[in-house]
């Protein structure tokens, strides 16, 4: 009898162990948008620092990312549970917040001086060829940064997992979200840690390369990745900035439910124009999500400096 209980009890973990494996990979093909986001924004976010210090930087963004999880996960599903009503305002504070950071990066050259930014690229050119120098503070920055944005963009990733087994039990729930929330973070902060070590991979290529063929290779290799890492971060930049606009944009339209309804309209009107139906039925969507970010963006950025000369009228 205790034999027999005790093969029951295995197959039913390992009945429960295949749902949620099944659940879960339901749940990461539904998050891979904002993976790839999360992944641009977080390379971008760690990048300027000295080489010996990218994989410290990126290991502080990683651990603070697994204590953003170890907050959203269990408050996600309590809200779920409790709350379901407040998971959309949160989701569109931090969507917000996006929106923000990147109408910020856009508009910076703007709203400084050229002198001002020729100062600040000096430091840290100056920062990052001296050793003696102390980039600490420089470092903490970029960290409470990406941490700030790993925040937003795991609630979406949580919140979107959470989505996909809203109808199972809290238990499966609390399964599957916890797989979701440490893959991403592991697969995301191994392949940034790849991305900024390209050009050390690469320069350890050249210089150790054998003779002969292999060494031939290895050097080709080499030189191709020193020249392929500054215009992988120059891309990822971009792509970065671009990620903070749809993804809040699109936290934003999905959470006003006016505005949902006329990117449907929309969607269904750009798919009917014959021939290129089809890719402007994939293209509006992105391009509504990003004109909403921007425009959110701005918003955001203009009300905070009212509120921050408003606060410094009343300290003097």
């Amino acid at each position: 009898m205790a034999g027999s209980s005790l093969l029951l009890l295995i197959d039913d973990i390992t009945t429960v162990l295949d749902d949620v494996a099944a659940m879960s990979k339901v749940a990461a093909k539904k998050t891979t948008g904002v993976l790839g986001d999360d992944l641009a924004l977080n390379s971008q976010q760690v990048s300027g620092v000295r080489a010996d210090r990218e994989l410290p930087v990126v290991w502080a963004v990683a651990k603070g990312s697994f204590k953003n999880k170890l907050i959203l996960v269990p408050s996600a599903l309590t809200l779920s549970a409790f709350a379901p009503w407040s998971i959309t305002p949160i989701l569109m504070m931090g969507g917000a917040y996006l929106c923000y950071e990147g109408f910020e990066k856009i508009v910076h050259p703007f709203l400084h001086s050229k002198e001002e930014i020729l100062h600040e690229a000096h430091i840290l050119h100056e920062a990052i060829i001296h050793p003696e120098v102390d980039l600490v503070e420089l470092e903490r920055e970029k960290i409470k940064g990406a941490i700030r944005t790993d925040f937003v963009l795991s609630a979406e990733i949580i919140v979107i997992a959470l989505g996909t087994v809203a109808t199972q039990t809290l238990s499966s729930q609390a399964a599957v979200v916890s797989v979701i929330a440490v893959a991403m973070t592991v697969g995301v902060y191994g392949f940034v840690a790849l991305i900024v070590k390209l050009d050390d991979i690469g320069l350890y290529l050249v210089q150790n390369a054998p003779l002969g063929r292999k060494g031939a290779f290895n050097r080709t290799l080499g030189k191709a990745l020193l020249s392929f890492a500054p215009r992988l971060m120059k891309i990822l930049t971009i792509v970065g900035t671009i990620a903070m606009f749809l993804v809040g944009g699109s936290i934003l339209a999905h959470g006003i439910p006016m505005m949902h309804h006329v990117v449907e309209i929309a969607v269904k009107t750009s798919q009917s124009i014959p021939a290129i139906g089809g890719a402007l039925g994939w293209f509006t969507p992105i391009a509504i999500d990003a004109i909403i970010g921007i425009v959110s963006g701005g918003i955001v950025m203009g009300a905070v400096a009212v509120v921050s000369k408003i606060v410094n009228v009343f300290k003097k």
